[in-house]
Order: structure tokens, then C-alpha cells, then sequence
């Protein structure tokens, strides 16, 4: 924990409306300035005790405090920083330590989560009964999306017109597997758009999962491996269509400064958000009616921590007859958070309520998110709140199918549908 990152913050309360943790339960201690001051009682000679332990745990790491904050707070700096010592200081129970050795043992390898998807689908039959044996195990059966039909991508798809860029795609863990037509669909959109796609065959994790739960190891390991992969691809830039994937790659110097050689590596990578990197190459292909009605959802690792907002929404608008409609509370997380929605459940659930019912209140016919987590933890928050069906998709999504002239229909997956 850096002592001159915690002394930037004058504990002013801009950042209190804006956390999560905090407009559910109104305690200091779980808001972002709540937290720092835990911080400075570390770095003092406090040792990490279960309560701040379980303080600190209850943050989604969401950054919502990093774009209120006046001040300039590097909070997401200090959240890293805080997660790795809590994992090597504090001295979880048995059942926590086993079900976090599941989650990272299962998450971060495509091979695994292939071989878990049809056990997951399956799992929504037995949700209550794995809900009582523990949280965790129901989060996750009521999390599973439908199981996908599998997509094989080449390792080169063509740019459809003159090539304007090559890029690498980064196909991602739970995308890949649970989420693999949005990858096809970044592929065709962006070949549409005059961009060679290269997608190496053996992409790893990126890391994001560990980085954002203080595995600081495993989580270099994982960005080394990635920009290895795409050094090797040969490409201008990687274009990433999973928030938290593109907000920890944008982070692999800062992650990587202390190992030889690896940060100026980094730092040649360049990394953009799929509706980012669009915006910046401006669009060439016809963009043909697409008459839906759609709220679109900030993803905090793309809106907070990567500071892409407006153009999702430029993109979206772009397309005639799109309605688009704005969610009340954007800025407040949905609860996915990377992991916390399967160590912290009945938080996330909270939240996930919360969202469910803005997003509902649009009266939107499809919701459209750009990661794979928050897609999941919505979709299953609207199923439970039982009034009506909403359909999800992902900007990817809605954009091939302006660009290929499909109808609205062939968008997404009805949420009420997913057991």
C-alpha cells in the first residue's frame, strides 16, 4: 500500500454517493475513504484483522470513486495494492480458501470452463438445494448462461474491403466459452470495417480475474504470456470486447514495472476497447435499419476504468432506427465485478436487484452490455425480479447485425429462457 497514494485523499465524501457498498448499507468503513483509512492503519502497524479484512473484501473495485474523486485519488492503485496483502497477511477460513482454489483453478482456463459449461446449465435444476449447501456453489448454478453452441474461428478472418488495420483479438476465458458468437461477431464486424482480425489460436487468460483479487503472481504470469502472444501475432493493436479483460491489459506496465524488460513491452502494446478503437477508425460500412429498442449498460471497467463511454453510445445511436435509452444509476455497479459475485453473493445480489429494476424501467426490448460478467449477473437479477423478459446482447452483437442487415429478432438470448 503506497503511504503517498493514501495521503492524496482529504477525505472530502465526494466518492460516498458513487460506491456501491456504501449506498446499500451507509458505513463508513465500506465506502472508499472508509477504506483508505484502513489502509493508513496498515501501513502504520495495524496487522490485517477479519473485520478490515472483510471491509476491504466487500469493495467491488468498480472505480466509480476514481471518476467522482476531485482529488485525483488513485484508488484503483491502492485496491491492487490492498487485495495482494490481504491474500498474503490474512489467514482465511478453510472454506473460503477451497473455494477460491475452485474459482481460479476453473475461471482463468478455457479448457476447464469448456468442460464445466454443460455441469453449469445443468446445475440451475439443483440452484435452491446448492444455495443452502453454500453461496457461492448457488451463485454460480444461477449465474450459467445458456450453453452456447460452440464457434470456431480461423486465425486470420479478412478485411471485406481495403484494408484499413490489423488487429489481434483477444478472445477471452468466459467470453470464449460462455459468450463465443460475440467474439464471432467482433471478427465480422471488424473485417466489415476494413480490418484484417488476426486471433491467435492459444490465447491464456489476460489476467484480469487474479490481478483484481491480489494474485499478483499468477496475474503476471498471465500478461506476460498475452503480450508474448500478440508481440508474436504481429499486429497494430489488440482490440478487446471484455471490460475488465482491456482494463487489466491496459494496466500490464503498471503491473509488470518490476520485472526486467517487461514493462517497455507492455507499453508497446497497444490495447483499445472494441467501441474505443471503432470510434478512432471511423466507420466505412453501411449500417442498415435495425428498428430495437435497447439499454445500454456502463460496465465499470469500461466506463470507470477505462474511460469509454460516449463511444458505445455513438455507435449504438449511429444505427437507424436503434432506440437508445439511458439506465437510471448508471454509474452504479450491477454487482458482477469480476469474482465478487461468487465470494460476495448476497452483496452482489443486492446490487444486482438494484440494476435489474433500471434497467427494467426502461421498457427497453434488449439490453446491451460489453462484458460477459455483467451480462450474466444482470440476466440472472431479471429473471428474478419475474416481470417480463428482456433480451441481452453485446455491442458487438447489435452491430453485426446492422452491418449485415439481420432482423431484430436474431439478437441475444431471452433472459427468463436461460434455465
Amino acid at each position: 500500500m503506497d503511504p503517498e497514494l493514501i495521503k492524496d485523499c482529504v477525505h472530502c465524501g465526494f466518492c460516498l454517493p458513487t460506491c456501491p457498498t456504501y449506498v446499500l448499507w451507509g458505513e463508513e468503513m465500506d465506502s472508499p475513504r472508509g477504506r483508505i483509512q484502513l489502509m493508513d492503519q496498515h501501513v502504520h502497524g495495524t496487522p490485517v484483522t477479519d473485520e478490515m479484512a472483510g471491509h476491504l473484501d466487500a469493495c467491488l473495485g468498480c472505480m466509480a470513486c476514481v471518476t467522482a474523486c476531485p482529488s485525483g485519488v488513485r484508488y484503483d492503485r491502492l485496491i491492487e495494492q490492498t487485495r495482494a496483502v490481504v491474500e498474503e497477511e490474512h489467514t482465511r477460513t478453510p472454506e473460503e480458501r477451497a473455494l477460491r482454489a475452485m474459482v481460479f483453478a476453473l475461471f482463468p482456463y478455457r479448457r476447464r470452463l469448456r468442460a464445466m459449461r454443460l455441469p453449469m446449465a445443468l446445475s440451475k435444476r439443483l440452484q435452491p438445494l446448492l444455495e443452502r449447501a453454500n453461496p457461492t456453489l448457488g451463485a454460480m448454478a444461477e449465474l450459467a448462461p445458456p450453453t452456447a453452441r460452440p464457434v470456431r474461428l480461423p486465425p486470420v478472418v479478412r478485411a471485406r474491403r481495403r484494408r484499413r488495420a490489423t488487429v489481434g483479438l483477444l478472445t477471452g476465458c468466459v467470453q470464449g466459452e460462455f459468450f463465443p458468437q460475440v467474439n464471432a461477431a467482433t471478427a465480422r464486424v471488424l473485417a466489415l470495417e476494413g480490418c484484417d482480425v488476426v486471433i491467435p489460436p492459444r490465447q491464456g487468460c489476460c489476467g484480469a480475474l487474479s490481478l483484481h483479487s491480489g494474485r499478483e503472481a499468477e496475474a503476471k504470469k498471465f500478461a506476460m504470456r498475452t503480450i508474448a502472444t500478440f508481440e508474436r501475432a504481429g499486429v497494430d493493436t489488440v482490440v478487446v470486447n471484455a471490460a475488465g479483460c482491456g482494463s487489466s491489459m491496459k494496466d500490464y506496465a503498471e503491473v509488470l514495472k518490476d520485472e526486467p524488460g517487461w514493462s517497455g513491452r507492455a507499453d508497446a502494446l497497444a490495447v483499445r476497447d472494441l467501441a474505443e478503437f471503432l470510434v478512432e477508425l471511423g466507420p466505412v460500412a453501411e449500417r442498415h435499419p435495425l428498428p430495437v429498442s435497447v439499454a445500454y449498460h456502463d460496465a465499470c471497467h469500461l466506463a470507470h476504468a477505462q474511460g469509454v463511454r460516449s463511444q458505445p453510445r455513438e455507435l449504438l445511436g449511429g444505427i437507424p432506427g436503434l432506440d437508445l435509452r439511458e439506465i437510471a444509476e448508471s454509474a452504479i455497479c450491477c454487482g458482477s465485478a469480476g469474482t465478487y459475485n461468487l465470494f460476495q453473493p448476497g452483496a452482489a445480489r443486492e446490487l444486482g436487484d438494484r440494476k435489474a429494476e433500471r434497467v427494467l424501467a426502461t421498457g427497453a426490448d434488449l439490453l446491451v452490455s460489453a462484458n460477459p460478467g455483467c451480462t450474466m449477473q444482470i440476466a440472472a437479477a431479471t429473471r428474478r425480479a419475474g416481470k417480463g423478459e428482456i433480451r441481452v446482447a453485446h455491442t458487438a452483437e447489435v452491430l453485426d447485425a446492422a452491418l449485415r442487415g439481420l432482423s431484430p429478432q436474431t439478437l441475444g438470448w431471452v433472459t427468463e429462457d436461460a434455465g
